[in-house]
């Protein structure tokens, strides 16, 4: 039987570089264990966080080595590596030396872009991959572009009827204008959302950016900084709540898992909780009734399907206990996947082992292709 080969495409410009890399890792072992050996041939490239791409032979040693920091880059030179090979690919950074894509790449039957945050999951790198005309994991542009925008997300499960916290839609414009604009800004979002809030950029992922804010001089601040990340910022109202997830896997009938719940210690689930080991706890199946289960699956399954998603995505809720509310909070189309992350795990407690749900994802990008 011939072999499919994997384009495994991780790394990538964003600031979940390192955690692009330990989901690729996780996949890459998953594709040579039990039937996958037989069936899939991996083919690795690497991206690195200056847009330059790499042939397998150094993207397998990105995957191999224990020491992912060896592999940044400063000042276009990678730090505590010297080998010929790795030497010789770092050439000038030029504009065309960032679009060259290694000539590997035309041998590559379906890939699987296991890349997170802006350029990995936002639309750009799948729109890509569609003028490849080759089949790949996860969303297309519209799904991938729609769940990395908070708020052309929440327009979205706005439309199909879903309930959410409420929340304002702010620019960068608005933000810096003149000194009139601004105080009348923080003026409305104090009288429509209250205290406490949160203040994201729209379009970065694992928390980067993000703001708990409980008076006047936080809520400039917060505002202030994720403008510099974003010229599209959303602010949410706070609420009491528990922080219920569910994975969804498929296609135009896409099922959904189990129901998990993360609870950690800190103020709110940052980036430094959420990438801390023991700062946060996943509890799998979440101890809530059938009925809140199930209506969480439900929601789960209208969110997958309001923003086109496909392939995979992690969709989390808030549950405030005190009035039986299930809020929809946002969709992750390309969710953390190593073995221990919060959607295989799913998955997993789901009757689907993490070998398994990686050889269903190819042939879902297969099928939709």
């Amino acid at each position: 039987m011939t072999k499919l080969r994997v384009g495994l495409l991780f790394g990538g410009c964003s600031g979940e570089h390192e955690v692009s890399i330990n989901s690729a890792r996780a996949i890459a072992t998953a594709l040579t264990q039990g039937q996958n050996i037989d069936r899939y041939e991996l083919m690795p490239t690497y991206i690195q966080k200056d847009g330059r791409w790499q042939a397998s032979d150094f993207s397998q040693q990105v995957l191999d080595s224990g020491n992912l920091t060896s592999f940044t880059l400063t000042d276009d030179r990678h730090e505590n590596h010297s080998s010929a090979e790795v030497n010789s690919s770092l050439t000038q950074k030029t504009p065309s030396s960032l679009c060259q894509i290694p000539p590997q790449a035309a041998q590559v039957d379906v890939w699987f872009p296991v890349l997170h945050g802006p350029n990995g999951e936002d639309g750009t790198i799948q729109g890509l991959l569609k003028l490849m005309q080759v089949p790949f994991v996860g969303s297309g542009v519209l799904g991938s572009a729609m769940g990395m925008d908070k708020i052309a997300m929440k327009t979205a499960f706005a439309q199909a009827g879903l309930p959410q916290v409420k929340y304002r839609a702010v620019t960068r414009a608005q933000i810096w204008s003149n000194p009139c604009i601004f105080p009348k800004l923080c003026d409305n979002i104090e009288v429509a959302l209250k205290y406490p809030c949160f203040v994201k950029p729209a379009n970065l992922g694992s928390s980067v950016g993000i703001a708990k804010v409980r008076g006047r001089a936080e809520l400039e601040a917060a505002l202030n900084n994720a403008g510099s990340y974003d010229r599209r910022i959303i602010v949410e109202a706070g609420v009491e709540a528990r922080e219920l997830e569910c994975a969804v896997l498929g296609n135009d009938v896409p099922k959904a898992s189990v129901v998990g719940e993360i609870t950690y210690d800190s103020d709110f689930y940052d980036y430094e909780t959420k990438y801390t080991e023991g700062r946060a706890d996943l509890l799998i199946p979440a101890a809530v009734s059938q009925v809140i289960a199930a209506q969480i699956q439900e929601m789960a399954i209208q969110a997958f399907l309001a923003v086109d998603a496909a392939g995979l995505a992690r969709v989390d809720f808030f549950y405030v206990e005190k009035t039986g509310e299930v809020l929809i909070n946002e969709i992750n189309t390309m969710p953390g996947f190593t073995a221990t992350s919060m959607y295989p795990q799913l998955l997993a407690a789901s009757g689907i082992p993490f070998s398994e749900l990686v050889d269903r994802l190819i042939q879902l990008a297969l099928e939709r292709h």
